[in-house]
């Protein structure tokens, strides 16, 4: 992998790499690619010194490391020594281990035991008051991490909605599609995630069925973080929606940390992440629950539907951080929304009135709110106006 030569003056804010070591250099291109993010190179610390100051993080290649101190850079925050192998050189005695928290060397810079090159290293990070020491490849998810962190857009900022319904065939699944498609409308990058397993498919729900495409089984051995980007690229697409759901295979789950990696990158590549939860949730719809920011709560307005809607409530309360309801009429008994919101213990988010021609717009493969007109559009135009501390695009 080749770095791209930078210009002085521009984009003198991205992370900072100083180096002359090629195969060092690669690696880490390689995690930066990994989490999205660019690098300036410097082959010294001469040629560092016009990115010094405004690198958000710099990264020191062990070997680079005297030699930046001989150039009498500055101190500042958030400066690594990176180094290639074991803490521990053969036959030194000591135990090979990667702790970002490590403050100094695990043996006095002084010892004449100590392997010559890790005393070095050490003196160096002594020197140029560098915050960490780390060694790859044990420290490759953890330079990632810092490497995402150290700019403001692969951070992760979408919301996370949750739909789930308070009992069968409650809606929820028509509810999620509907506020995916109505905030991509409003020019909102979002994306439609799939968590039920047995719910038949979001890719039916908005007639996507037989689009092209990624699904939950090509994600299956997924864990720690991916590109936002490229999952957003590869997944089917009803309009600006991206729709990640199942196939008509025999998983029936997914591991967890592929639901925790999917989440993680909706977060950065979109601005609005809608999940179709579960009623009886796995441990994978678990972590998509606590993934979540806000979840609605799906209830027809119905006494039996009430009861049911409110042992969904005990059970996954506690792994939401906000739990609201949505009632969905007609109400047979003129059971009133505000009356069921308050039987739950929920606050009420919305009400969805009936609305004819709906089922059988599903049933031609119409995305639900698709037209922006209708009883549903106008709900799930008012829901998304409620979470105004989103800044959705213009």
């Amino acid at each position: 992998m080749r770095a791209r030569k930078t210009s002085p003056g521009i984009d003198r804010c991205r992370p900072l790499v100083v180096t002359n070591d090629v195969e060092l250099l690669d690696d880490l291109l390689r995690l930066a690619a990994a989490c999205e993010v660019e690098l300036n190179v410097a082959r010294d610390g001469v040629a560092a010194r016009q990115y010094w100051f405004d690198a958000p993080l710099v990264l020191i290649g062990g070997p680079d490391g005297p030699g930046c101190a001989a150039a009498r850079l500055p101190r500042r925050p958030g400066v690594v020594l990176v180094a290639q192998g074991s803490m521990a050189a053969p036959d030194s005695g000591l135990e090979p281990f990667f702790d970002p928290a490590q403050l100094g060397p695990p043996f006095p810079l002084d010892d004449a035991d100590a392997p010559a090159e890790l005393t070095e290293v050490w003196r160096a990070a002594a020197d140029l008051g560098a915050e960490h020491v780390v060694f790859l490849p044990a420290a490759e998810r953890w330079l990632v991490d810092r490497l995402a962190d150290s700019t403001g857009g692969p951070s992760g900022s979408g919301l996370v909605v949750g739909v789930v319904g308070g009992r069968g065939g409650a809606g929820a699944s028509v509810l999620a599609a509907g506020l995916a498609v109505t905030a991509a409308r409003q020019g909102v990058r979002t994306l439609l995630v799939d968590a039920d397993p047995l719910g038949g498919g979001l890719d039916l729900v908005v007639g996507r069925e037989g689009s092209p495409g990624l699904r939950w089984p090509d994600l299956a051995a997924t864990a720690g973080r991916i590109s936002a980007p490229v999952l957003l690229d590869a997944l089917p697409r009803v309009g600006d929606v991206c729709v990640l759901s199942w196939d008509r295979g025999d998983l029936l789950t997914v591991p967890p940390p592929a639901v925790d990696a999917a989440l993680d990158a909706g977060r950065r590549g979109a601005e609005l992440v809608v999940v179709d939860l579960p009623r009886w949730p796995d441990e994978a719809a678990v972590h998509a629950l606590q993934g979540t920011d806000v979840v609605l709560l799906v209830v027809p307005a119905e006494v039996r539907a009430c009861a049911a809607a409110s042992r969904i409530a005990t059970m996954i309360g506690p792994h939401c951080a906000q739990l609201q309801c949505v009632v969905r009429g007609p109400a047979p008994a003129g059971l009133r929304s505000r009356d069921l919101a308050d039987a739950l213990g929920l606050r009420l988010a919305g009400v969805l009135r009936p609305e004819p021609g709906l089922a059988a717009a599903l049933e031609r493969g119409e995305a639900p709110a698709a037209s922006g007109r209708g009883h549903l559009a106008d709900l799930c135009q008012r829901l998304l106006a409620d979470l105004q501390h989103v800044s959705w695009a213009a």
